[in-house]
């Protein structure tokens, strides 16, 4: 059973920034895509970054230029560098993982990212 372990989430002032790590207990590299999401609260569950197993990525545009998605193959690690933070960034992230056929998804626990003065 793959499980996904974020970490790095905390509370930072408007305009700073935070870097998250989605460390994997499996291989990432046999993940078709590993994903950031956030869900804020009252709201639904929305993409923030993804980055394929090809090394593609794509963002929300809520954080295009400020966030960047990468990852660490040897350490079986994706990160999320978050800079320039606004409030609106506040949220619940989590972690989540496609199996390289589609028919598997895992997500992690989340990591709380309040983003306050």
């Amino acid at each position: 059973q793959v499980q996904l372990v974020e970490s790095g989430g905390g509370l930072v002032q408007p305009g700073g920034s935070l870097r998250l790590s989605c460390a994997a207990s499996g291989n990432i590299f046999s993940f078709k895509a590993v994903a950031w999401y956030r869900r804020a609260p009252g709201k639904q569950r929305d993409m923030v970054a993804t980055i394929t197993r090809d090394g593609s990525t794509n963002y929300a545009d809520s954080v295009k230029g400020r966030f960047t998605i990468s990852r660490d193959i040897a350490k079986n690690t994706v990160y999320l560098q978050m800079n320039s933070l606004k409030p609106e960034d506040t949220a619940v992230y989590y972690c989540y993982a496609v199996s390289i056929y589609g028919d598997s998804w895992y997500w992690g626990q989340g990591t709380q990212v309040t983003v306050s003065s």
